[in-house]
């Protein structure tokens, strides 16, 4: 059966947190070294002898006004490295933050306040220990009109356990123009542990993906920064809000359905534990063929297609297990109504109908995450359709990604 998508679901804002590294395209990068504010560290009073032969420039530019509160300290060095970087704002304290991990910038761990004046000085160092301090103040906007809301997929689950193939996916109330998006990725923020090589994606102008090159490891641990709090996203309008967010990869739990044989083989850690009847999409509302992820759960729910089908072919009805794999509505879901069909034939509008002994037992037993991969069906998946990262080859995937 087929339920309407709900609408989307928008995070609440989470305190800020250290920013624990950055992944633009090339997979988590280590974690970045924090900068405190220890006394006598900046400043160009304490050199040795000799001139310092580091050249080190600063951004913003001096003065500069209007500024988003995503504001980065910019540094450019040539021989010699980053020591030390101080953010204070004027009448106020000093901000935390952190180096990204290509040194290009430093990152505060939380949005700077609108309509507030800064300043910066960062101090490097040479080989010799000889430094060299440049200072910069610059001003923020004041707060903008328009906001968008915004989401953050790891937020939304009540377990801070996932399944391997668990993207970390970022929404948007409103479509995002392509020249705003590398912008926005260079907000996004992931760290995993181990390290993983992965990259964001665009599926639609409302949600950005990333995933590794390979399903995660089991056990692997996943920090995630969404700073979006302030970012421009084109057309005068900006994000509303920091999303922050941790979570553990289980173990590596996979489902397979073959139209061919009308089955489900359920794989844990590469063995298989249960293979099932199912009755998939009659060839009027096929289900869809292709790799797509479990995106929500519910023990208890309700279909109701009246106001997408219209009043004749619409139908409410009430559903046990269901677990959402598109947007789209196909769920795998108990469908006591079809259990004869069930390996024989397929009646349903898209969704993989299990028994309810069977739903129960599946159930019991899945993440948010977990892969479901359906073959031999007459439609393909559509890319954006859920979570369809994975909907593809590494390879192919990277030439819709910025690395």
């Amino acid at each position: 059966m087929r339920r309407i998508p709900r609408p989307l679901a928008i995070g609440v804002g989470l305190v800020a947190v250290a920013v624990l590294g950055i992944a633009l395209g090339v997979g988590p990068l280590p974690r970045p070294r924090l900068f405190g504010s220890v006394a006598g560290s900046v400043g160009g009073h304490g050199r040795h002898a000799g001139e310092s032969q580091v050249a080190l420039d600063v951004t913003p530019a001096t003065n500069a006004k209007n500024l988003p509160i995503t504001t980065e300290i910019g540094t450019k060095v040539s021989g010699g490295t980053v020591d030390a970087v101080t953010l204070t704002e004027q009448g106020g304290g000093q901000v935390g933050g952190a180096m990204r991990g290509d040194g290009s910038s430093w990152i505060p761990n939380k949005p700077l306040k609108f309509g507030r004046t800064y300043t910066a000085k960062v101090t490097a160092r040479d080989s010799d220990g000889r430094t060299v301090t440049r200072s910069t103040s610059f001003s923020t906007m004041k707060e903008p009109d328009s906001r968008v809301a915004t989401g953050l997929n790891m937020t939304d689950s009540d377990s801070r356990t996932f399944g391997v193939a668990m993207p970390v996916a970022v929404r948007f109330d409103e479509e995002v123009p392509a020249s705003a998006r590398a912008a926005v990725e260079r907000r996004l923020f992931v760290t995993s542990d181990p390290p993983q090589p992965g990259a964001w994606r665009w599926f639609t102008g409302r949600e950005v993906l990333y995933r590794p090159q390979n399903y995660w490891k089991p056990g692997t641990k996943i920090n995630v920064r969404a700073a979006l709090d302030g970012v421009p996203l084109g057309n005068d309008r900006y994000g509303d809000t920091d999303h922050t967010a941790s979570g553990t990869i289980g173990r590596d739990f996979e489902m397979k359905v073959d139209n061919k044989t009308k089955s489900m083989s359920v794989y844990q850690d590469g063995k298989l534990l249960k293979t099932m009847p199912v009755s998939l999409g009659k060839p009027s509302t096929p289900s869809s063929s292709g790799t797509m992820v479990i995106m929500e759960r519910d023990r208890e729910t309700v279909f109701d297609t009246r106001r997408e089908l219209g009043p004749v072919e619409g139908y409410r009805v009430n559903i046990q297990w269901a677990q959402r794999l598109t947007w789209g509505g196909q769920f795998i879901h108990s469908a006591p109504w079809s259990v004869w069909d069930q390996g024989r034939d397929n009646v349903s509008h898209g969704c993989v109908n299990l028994s309810p002994e069977n739903a129960k037992w599946l159930f019991d037993r899945t993440e948010v995450g977990d892969p479901v991969t359906v073959q031999g069906t007459e439609a393909k998946l559509d890319p954006g359709d859920g979570w369809t990262a994975w909907n593809m080859s590494w390879a192919n995937y990277l030439k819709g990604a910025r690395r």
